[in-house]
């Protein structure tokens, strides 16, 4: 690892290890969130959603992600580091206990086994740009098991997703698109976009541990 990546990967545990001790302040309660999620289940509960700003690409799979790292994203927008509109709108009506509620929930939401073999390797041109971005470092050998569950596991989410998502660290002076990360910033501008989608088809490619629950409004 370079001296920019190891800089970084410090920062970054400095980070974490600060947001993960704040987090550990709010317990969340699974079951009370089941009243609070209204607001999520409209995108993130139906199988195939696809936002369309600023381009066309399908919500992320949040049931059975790290509970922690719910909280850390949805913090995230609140104060405005993600600046996508709905979402942030969003957070925005949130108390720190309500974000703590829905992580505890959709946590456990997925009801999967845990991915436990080795995932497939990647091609030689895809895994030379792995280790360039030191992604292992933070996420886990396979994807998985992030070093610190404020980190979001990766695995098998969807690739459009993973691209938009990465580009949107390279993105700067947007009012309503971007995100504001020094670490992932530092790490994404370092690959041209073809580069980021070829990363975003391996890692979705992988067993994960994520997936989309079908849930309705009228319950």
């Amino acid at each position: 690892m370079n001296q920019l990546l190891t800089s970084m990967f410090a920062l970054a545990v400095a980070s974490v290890t600060a947001v993960s001790a704040h987090a550990q302040e709010i317990k969340g309660d699974a079951k009370a969130a089941e009243q609070k999620i209204a607001m999520c289940i409209g995108c993130h509960g139906i199988k195939g959603y696809q936002a369309s700003f600023p381009e066309v690409y399908r919500v992320p799979m949040i049931s059975g992600q790290n509970a922690k790292y719910i909280v850390s994203a949805l913090n995230a927008y609140k104060k405005g580091e993600r600046k996508h509109p709905t979402m942030r709108g969003i957070a925005d009506s949130l108390s720190e206990q309500d974000m703590a509620d829905l992580g505890a929930y959709y946590e456990q939401h997925a009801k999967v086994e845990p991915v436990t073999k080795t995932p497939k390797a990647p091609d030689a041109k895809v895994a030379a740009l792995l280790q360039k971005g030191a992604c292992i470092s933070c996420h886990g050998d396979n994807f998985n098991k992030p070093i610190d569950p404020s980190y979001p596991k990766l695995a098998g989410q969807h690739k459009d997703f993973l691209f938009v998502a990465l580009k949107s660290y390279k993105t700067e002076n947007q009012s309503t698109w971007g995100r504001n990360n020094g670490v992932m910033g530092g790490i994404a501008k370092q690959f041209s976009n073809a580069e980021l989608k070829a990363m975003s088809a391996y890692i979705a490619s992988l067993d994960g541990e994520m997936k989309v629950v079908p849930q309705s409004k009228f319950r």
